[in-house]
């Protein structure tokens, strides 16, 4: 009995730890995929993502993969942005005009988690 709630301790730490990992930023999205600064010509899909100047890092984000959730709108125009779903992305380029805990998603990405219409909305990372 003691071993179990021991293993039900843990679990219900590892989901809060999870949790609490969570960075809150915002998101937009752009559509010219190719070229990236991370792999120059090589096409890598269209669930991918450029980063902030910060997380990006001088390339050492490149290949990191961010499951990104919409937490909520930005603006008055789409006043309930969110979709409800996730999505995980591929980090393949720099986004210098992003500020910090930015992301820039791909257009196919940002569909996923949000009504394009938006343009801009609140969202919570986490690196996977």
């Amino acid at each position: 009995m003691a071993i179990e709630r021991i293993i039900i301790a843990a679990l219900i730490a590892a989901g809060l730890i999870s949790v609490a990992t969570a960075i809150p930023g915002t998101a937009t999205f752009y559509t010219t995929y190719v070229p990236s600064s991370c792999y120059g010509f090589q096409d890598q899909g269209t669930l991918i993502a450029a980063a902030n100047p910060a997380l990006f890092n001088n390339r050492e984000a490149c290949g990191r993969r961010y499951r990104v959730r919409c937490t909520g709108a930005t603006n008055g125009g789409v006043p309930q942005p969110c979709t409800g779903n996730e999505v995980t992305v591929r980090i393949v380029d720099l986004c210098p005009g992003c500020g910090p805990n930015q992301l820039d998603l791909s257009q196919p990405a940002f569909s996923r988690i949000a009504n394009p219409n938006a343009g801009r909305i609140l969202i919570d990372y986490t690196r996977v």
